[in-house]
């Protein structure tokens, strides 16, 4: 009775190993994958930086928005962690729809540029 039911473990944990081998070959494919090993495992928009071990939490955003435009190359693709992948399609929902907060045109905007003045100061250490 005990090595039938060890052959039965056997025979349950060897196929758990190949579906779990198989699953991976798909997820691969998949776009996700396919950006994962085109980028580097950081959000594009705060540069968090991810490991194995939080990399669930990093997405692939659209960048047109059209889940269906996959091109091989990645360039509809960045990866974004889920708040700023969050964030992204709230202000993507914002401007296609407009904003449904009546105080967003009494906020002032920001009028600082960084970069304004670069070319300058890269003029200058030359």
């Amino acid at each position: 009775m005990t090595i039938k039911k060890t052959a039965l473990n056997k025979d349950k944990l060897n196929k758990i190993v190949s579906d779990a081998r198989r699953n991976q070959e798909v997820r691969e494919q998949s776009y996700r994958g396919q950006a994962l090993k085109l980028y580097p495992w950081l959000c594009g928009r705060c540069a968090r930086e991810f490991t194995h071990t939080n990399l669930t939490e990093l997405t692939v955003h659209h960048k047109n928005h059209n889940h269906d435009d996959n091109p091989a190359d990645g360039s509809n693709w960045e990866l974004l962690c889920l708040y700023c992948h969050d964030n992204e399609h709230s202000r993507y929902e914002e401007t296609r729809f407009g904003s449904s907060k009546s105080t967003a045109s009494n906020t002032p905007s920001s009028s600082h540029n960084p970069f304004a003045d670069l070319k300058s100061l890269l003029n200058s250490k030359k």
